[in-house]
């Protein structure tokens, strides 16, 4: 049947050949694209109901054609004969066969989309990528059952970031490995991209790597307050190649914000405890302690998050009065997330751009130090702000810790603050005297989210 097939092939004229195949294909891709106006229309109308039956007519057609072609390109392939025409021929139908699946798949688009009950944006081509891991990630993937799953979704509509789509060359770069083999060592890569935006980052189908001679972390409480092993973390992308080097008094370390948060001793361990007063002359400070912070709300804070650059102690220490704190943290030039970890707290990893993954009324309390100081502008922290307010239940405390900004600033930024109409537990304004002039001022505040019964 093979040479059957290979000797009527170099029998037809090569044209023929090509034409027939194309006439086919132009056929298939006219019967779905006539359709599109339609499907992809925002206007409600009765031709929703038909369109859904044609579209999955014209799935039925492209997966019929996509079958016999594949069948054509395999049969080829095992006659083992490799005569130059039979080679440009199973190449001129691997071409074809792709750009029937990009319709086929562009297809499952349209049908997920006139098939629910919601309104649904027009869905981004894959083909916008090169890189087919990308295209398949994107791609609407369709429910096996052909209905809606407990979640009221005919599919699985998986998300990209918006900035995604202008980083498509690093973007293809992270994509670009062998399924089911190890991943590249590009965590910096993925950090980014994610940081201008694109993010969240696609799902890979690779295997992360991990340090080579892991070992156990040290048990709890030990760890806390001791140095990890240096075995357990990569330390091909730091400046620093151990935990000593990161904890050492010295500058060159890859990183400046928290560039004393690894020595646990002399930095770490008296904070939120001993008080820092930036101007021994002065009795004013913008550090408060936890102890009186949760006396505040006896018995009432349970569990929060800390957004700040760090390397938990925060967490470590609201640990020690039975509070639950994530620490959200990037590896900003050191290993913030693996430190975090190793000490037997919860890191996440998250930027600034990120909605945050808790839903509404649901934490005690939000601490936040380091982080959004005079850099950020002002309607990103509002933005920033009321999403704060959204994961925060009634009641619960909005901590800023040490915020610092030039004097002149100062007043655009308490606005923002102020907008929340939180009640006031505490609030300072103190002097920043670590440089040799007074443009800088430090603002902290414990702030109490309102009921807002309505």
């Amino acid at each position: 049947m093979r040479k059957m097939k290979l000797s009527l092939l170099r029998g037809i004229p090569r044209f023929v050949s090509i034409l027939g195949v194309l006439s086919l294909v132009c056929i298939v891709y006219f019967k779905f694209y006539s359709l599109k106006p339609f499907i992809f229309s925002d206007t409600k109308c009765m031709y929703n109901a038909n369109l859904y039956v044609n579209t999955r007519r014209q799935i039925s057609i492209l997966d019929t054609v996509i079958k016999k072609i594949d069948l054509e390109i395999t049969d080829i392939r095992d006659s083992q004969k490799e005569s130059p025409e039979a080679l440009r021929y199973a190449s001129f139908l691997a071409d074809i066969l792709g750009l029937i699946e990009s319709a086929s798949s562009t297809s499952l688009d349209a049908e997920v989309v006139t098939g629910s009950n919601l309104s649904q944006p027009v869905h981004i081509s894959p083909d916008f990528f090169l890189t087919e891991e990308i295209r398949k990630y994107i791609r609407i993937k369709l429910n096996r059952l052909g209905k809606q799953n407990f979640m009221g979704a005919n599919g699985t509509f998986t998300s990209l970031g918006h900035a995604c789509f202008s980083m498509k060359q690093e973007l293809e770069e992270y994509m670009n490995y062998d399924v089911g083999d190890i991943c590249d060592d590009d965590w910096k890569l993925a950090q980014r991209l994610m940081v201008h935006g694109c993010d969240p980052l696609p799902r890979r189908r690779c295997f992360s790597r991990a340090p080579r001679f892991y070992t156990k972390p040290l048990p709890f409480p030990e760890s806390i307050w001791s140095l990890p092993d240096d075995k357990n973390v990569r330390w091909s992308q730091y400046k620093c190649k151990n935990f000593t080097c990161l904890a050492a008094n010295k500058t060159g370390k890859g990183f400046f914000k928290c560039s004393d948060c690894f020595n646990l001793t002399h930095h770490e361990n008296p904070r939120w405890v001993v008080p820092v007063y930036p101007d021994p002359s002065s009795n004013s400070t913008p550090d408060f302690r936890i102890t009186d912070i949760l006396d505040l709300k006896p018995g009432e804070i349970r569990i929060g998050l800390d957004f700040s650059v760090g390397t938990g102690t925060f967490a470590a220490r609201m640990r020690e009065h039975n509070v639950t704190i994530l620490s959200a943290t990037i590896n900003l030039g050191a290993p913030f997330s693996e430190m975090i970890a190793l000490r037997g707290l919860v890191p996440i990893y998250l930027t600034i751009n990120q909605r945050l993954p808790f839903f509404d009324n649901t934490l005690d309390l939000i601490h936040t130090t380091r982080f959004l100081d005079g850099w950020i502008d002002y309607v990103l922290l509002d933005f920033v702000l009321y999403d704060w307010d959204r994961v925060l239940r009634p009641g619960g405390l909005l901590w800023i810790d040490s915020f610092f900004c030039l004097k002149e600033d100062l007043d655009g930024y308490l606005e923002g603050f102020k907008m929340l109409r939180y009640k006031r537990h505490k609030w300072v304004v103190v002097p920043k005297v670590d440089k040799d002039d007074d443009k800088e001022v430090f603002f902290s505040a414990v702030l109490e989210k309102p009921p807002r019964p309505f």
